[in-house]
């Protein structure tokens, strides 16, 4: 069996939400720790936000993480990159995929309501980010049997069932 190779970069879709705050920057902040994370992270979200703005809210998140160091922080600011746009609107996929720049296996991390995960399957694909990408949703999966199948048909649409990661949190 092949190693998989990297991803490299992360999007995270809900880069305003409260799952976010609360658990994905400070997981993202240890990873910087142990220097384990190297890769450009990309937040997109509809807040109305500046770069400066993001940055400031990912700080915001992870100042109170228990062993706080200044520099490690830094090591994780100096990562972020930023896609202000309504997830309904293909330009915010254009950005997105400008803000990626040369990366050839991003991850796109939904952390969004699960009523938003087909726009946004269908924005990555019609911008062209899906290609050798991989995929993280947040359960819940869809709300009754129906909607989890419907949901699985259109993640397997763009995505091969070994790039489509499912996690509870």
């Amino acid at each position: 069996m092949t190693k998989a190779a990297h991803s490299d970069a992360l999007v995270l879709f809900g880069a305003s939400g409260d799952l976010a705050h609360k658990k994905i920057y400070p997981a993202l902040y240890a990873m910087c720790r142990r220097g384990r994370l190297d890769i450009p992270v990309v937040g997109v979200a509809r807040a109305g936000w500046s770069i400066d703005d993001f940055k400031s809210h990912v700080r915001d998140s992870v100042r109170n993480v228990h062993g706080f160091d200044e520099q490690d922080c830094a090591r994780l600011i100096a990562l972020l990159r930023y896609v202000d746009g309504d997830y309904r609107n293909q330009a915010t996929f254009e950005r997105l995929k400008q803000a990626l720049a040369d990366s050839k296996r991003p991850l796109h991390y939904l952390a969004i309501p699960p009523s938003m995960f087909p726009t946004v399957i269908k924005g990555l694909g019609d911008a062209g980010c899906a290609q050798n990408a991989r995929v993280v949703v947040e359960k819940p999966f869809g709300r009754d049997l129906d909607s989890a199948k419907a949901l699985d048909r259109t993640l397997h649409s763009l995505f091969p069932e070994n790039s489509i990661f499912r996690i509870d949190h």
